[in-house]
C-alpha cells in the first residue's frame, strides 16, 4: 500500500473535487508502487490515469482559487481548501503542543463524548501581522482535512440597524451545517469592548449577539479569531475561547529552520547558509521571510539553466535590505 499521507491526500483532493492535485497524488501512489516492483498494480493504476486525461470533462479547479460563499443573499465569507500542513510551521513548542492536543480532540471526539465531555474548539491567536495566525488556522484545518471559511467583514457590517446581527446569524448557521474551521481575522473588528464609550449602542448588540453565537456553536465547528491588537477585545470575549495563544516574532532559530524547510519542499538550494540567511534578515516577519525566499525561487526558476543561486539569493538580499531601509527611514521622518 501506498503511504498513509498519499492515501489521505488522495480522499482530501478527490471530496474537494481538486482534480490537478488528486492526479498529482494519484501519480504518486503510482510511482511507489513501481518502486516496490508492484508492476501490475502499478500498470492499472497508469492505465487508469492515462484514461481519465483523455475522457474527464469536468473543468479543473485549482485549490489555491479562493470561493466567496453562498450564505443567503450577500456572500459572508470566502471559503480555501486548506494546503498549510503542521509539518511546514515553525512554532514555539508550547503553541504546538496546544495546537496538537485541539487536533486530537477533535479526531478523538467520540471517545471524549462518551466519557460526557466535548472536544476544544474556540481558539483566540494573538501576534503581530505576518507572524502566521491566519497560516496556523488554516494548517488546523488541514489537519482535520475540514473546509477553511474566512469571514468577509465588508458583506458581513451592515448599515442599518440590526443588519449586522442578522447577518450573523446566517452566517453561524450555515457553519453549524458541517464539521469547519470558522476564521475570524482581525477580531477586534467585531469583537470590541462595549465599555468604550465611544462605541454606538449598535456595535454593542453585535458584541453581544457575536458571542451568543459562538457560545451556541457545536463543538465540531472549531471557531478560530486572531487579532493583532488583543487590548481592544471585550472582555467577555476573551474568556469565550479556552485556547488563548500568543504568536512571537520569529527569532533568528526560527527564521532558519523555516528556510531549511522551504528548501527541502522546493527541492531549492539557496547557495547561502540558511543560518546566514537567517541572520541577515532577522527582524522579519514569517510573511516577509516567504516573499523574500518566494522571490529567489522565482529568480531561480527564471534563470534556469543558467542557476547560480548564489548570486540570486545575495541579490535579492541586497535589495530587501535597500528597501528596508528606506521604509526605517520613511518611518523617522513621519514620526
Amino acid at each position: 500500500m501506498a503511504r498513509a499521507d498519499l492515501m489521505c491526500d488522495l480522499i482530501k483532493f478527490g471530496l474537494a473535487h481538486d482534480d490537478k492535485r488528486f492526479m498529482q497524488s494519484a501519480e504518486a501512489v503510482c510511482a511507489e508502487e513501481r518502486e516496490k516492483q508492484h508492476t501490475v498494480l502499478a500498470e492499472r493504476i497508469e492505465k487508469i490515469l492515462l484514461t481519465a486525461r483523455h475522457t474527464r470533462q469536468r473543468p479543473k479547479q485549482d485549490a489555491n482559487i479562493v470561493r466567496q460563499g453562498t450564505v443567503g443573499a450577500p456572500s459572508l465569507f470566502l471559503e480555501k481548501a486548506p494546503l498549510r500542513r503542521m509539518s511546514e510551521l515553525i512554532l514555539p513548542n508550547y503553541v504546538q503542543e496546544l495546537c496538537e492536543g485541539l487536533i486530537e480532540e477533535q479526531l478523538r471526539s467520540d471517545l471524549l463524548r462518551s466519557y460526557g465531555l466535548e472536544p476544544r474548539h474556540k481558539m483566540l491567536l494573538v501576534g503581530a501581522p505576518g507572524n502566521g495566525k491566519t497560516t496556523l488556522a488554516e494548517a488546523i484545518a488541514e489537519s482535520l482535512m475540514v473546509p477553511f471559511y474566512t469571514v468577509r467583514y465588508e458583506q458581513l457590517i451592515g448599515s442599518y440597524l440590526g443588519e449586522t446581527a442578522s447577518r450573523l446569524s446566517q452566517l453561524f448557521d450555515y457553519a453549524r451545517t458541517r464539521p469547519c474551521v470558522l476564521f475570524f481575522d482581525e477580531f477586534e473588528t467585531l469583537g470590541k469592548e462595549r465599555g468604550d464609550t465611544h462605541e454606538t449602542g449598535e456595535i454593542k448588540r453585535v458584541v453581544s449577539s457575536l458571542l451568543l453565537q459562538i457560545d451556541s456553536l457545536p463543538s465540531y465547528v472549531i471557531v478560530i479569531a486572531a487579532t493583532n491588537h488583543d487590548i481592544l477585545l471585550d472582555k467577555a470575549a476573551w474568556r469565550r475561547f479556552q485556547i488563548r495563544v500568543e504568536l512571537p516574532p520569529p527569532t533568528r532559530a526560527a527564521l532558519s529552520a523555516w528556510l531549511s524547510l522551504y528548501e527541502r519542499k522546493n527541492d531549492l538550494d539557496f547557495g547561502i547558509e540558511p543560518e546566514t540567511i537567517a541572520k541577515k534578515i532577522y527582524g522579519c516577519s514569517f510573511a516577509e521571510a516567504e516573499e523574500i525566499a518566494t522571490e529567489i525561487y522565482r529568480r531561480y526558476v527564471l534563470s534556469m539553466p543558467a542557476d547560480n543561486t548564489k548570486r540570486i539569493t545575495n541579490e535579492v538580499l541586497r535589495l530587501w535590505a535597500k528597501q528596508r531601509q528606506q521604509g526605517e527611514a520613511r518611518e523617522r521622518s513621519d514620526g
